[in-house]
């Protein structure tokens, strides 16, 4: 990869994650002749969000129908599987179970499972109680839902090969480029950086977690706020990875954008356990002391902080105390996994998620994209973001074509 970013191109992609480098591949394959750059801030690529998640490649049960995460997600997945097929990346198709464990439960179930039929999830079906240790041993619950083509992925690994499409189409990678502001010039946009300035005809903005501060300074609404939060994994003990065939899931809190502490088998073998969901310091807080003070300025000033706060007291109590207490983040996961002990699991991995959220402190669930000046900003992309990559990269270049974007 080149030093410097140049003065000058036709097209800027801010973000060397998996979705900034599937916008520059697909960008490049409708314009085979445009001088492409993208700028990493980080010394490489997919650092953040993308090679920190645990790698699941989501089928699209939990999305509401209708909205970007339902269908990206349906029609990603089956995109993603057949690009690594294609390359000859590991992706299996473990499938996931879904568990509810008490009456309470069977409605958010039933919903999911409407959900689901409506996304046209491939092979969903419902499994009752006596069915459930046929697809996983160790679960326990009244009623799940399983799901044949949700799998795993070394998301890194697909972002690697991804940026070899973008270099081989001649688009030029830059990372350690710090994007600092966008600045409308005479007909175009001049992006700054650790480096100094390139001017482009239009950028498109995939800052994960820092996206919206570069969305705000260019002129986009104050909402959504990206607020960050934490999400710290457990591991079981190789011995006891047995537990887990593929992944075990909880039925979620509809309220919440989040899917709840579950055990996952990743691509590699290992067993993740959990994560938990607490408000970052910083959008790069995978230590709980990593703070950066304009990050706690940002989100004390958002009224939606608040709101959010006063709303589910309870919810984050509870996460604080998981997130404190390994003897409560396992009681947590023994109500389906009842033959877990806290003498199984070891410290994990953490990664930070930018999580949208509204004035009123609604956590917004859906991807959100908002347009500047010869810009495009992806303002809120958690998870199924990844999963949906290249079919989100085709929806972004879709709007750059737009007769309104000034490309």
């Amino acid at each position: 990869m080149p030093d410097h970013a140049p003065t000058s191109c036709d097209l800027l992609i801010v973000g060397g994650g998996i979705v900034g480098l599937a916008v520059a591949r697909e960008l490049l394959a409708r314009r085979p002749d445009a001088s492409l750059c993208l700028l990493e801030r980080e010394p490489e690529l997919a650092s953040h969000q993308t090679g920190r998640s645990s790698g699941v490649i989501h089928a699209g049960v939990y999305y509401r129908p209708g909205s970007l995460k339902a269908e990206l997600c349906v029609n990603g997945a089956a995109e993603l599987y057949g690009y690594c097929e294609e390359r000859g990346i590991e992706a299996r198709r473990d499938g996931k179970l879904i568990v509810a464990v008490d009456e309470g439960e069977l409605p958010r179930l039933d919903e999911l499972e409407r959900r689901g039929s409506a996304n046209r999830v491939p092979g969903l079906r419902r499994v009752e109680a006596d069915q459930i240790p046929a697809i996983e041993p160790a679960a326990r619950g009244i009623a799940a839902l399983h799901s044949p083509a949700t799998g795993v992925v070394d998301f890194r690994r697909v972002s690697v090969e991804i940026a070899r499409d973008v270099e081989a189409a001649g688009g030029r990678i830059f990372t350690g480029s710090r994007v600092r502001g966008l600045r409308p010039v005479a007909g175009a946009l001049a992006v700054e950086h650790s480096h100094g300035a390139t001017e482009t005809g239009f950028a498109v903005i995939c800052a994960g977690a820092w996206g919206d501060r570069l969305a705000v300074a260019a002129g986009a609404p104050s909402a959504p706020r990206l607020v960050p939060f934490r999400g710290a994994y457990l591991r079981l003990r190789p011995e006891r990875r047995e537990l887990v065939r593929a992944s075990i899931y909880p039925v979620p809190d509809p309220e919440l954008p989040f899917l709840g502490a579950h055990l996952t088998r990743t691509i590699d073998g290992e067993v993740l356990l959990g994560p938990s969901a607490l408000v970052a310091g910083a959008p790069d807080a995978y230590r709980p002391w990593r703070v950066d003070p304009g990050t706690i300025a940002r989100t004390l000033a958002w009224p939606g902080a608040w709101r959010l706060a006063a709303r589910h007291r309870r919810t984050a109590a509870a996460e604080l105390r998981r997130a404190v207490s390994r003897r409560s983040f396992v009681a947590e996961l023994r109500r389906y996994v009842p033959g877990l002990a806290v003498e199984d699991v070891l410290p994990g991995p953490s990664g930070v998620r930018g999580q949208a959220l509204g004035r009123d402190g609604a956590l917004v669930d859906d991807f959100v994209i908002d347009r500047t000046e010869r810009a495009l900003h992806v303002r809120n992309a958690p998870s199924p973001a990844a999963t949906s990559a290249l079919a989100l990269a085709r929806l972004i270049a879709d709007r750059v074509e737009e007769p309104d974007a000034g490309v």
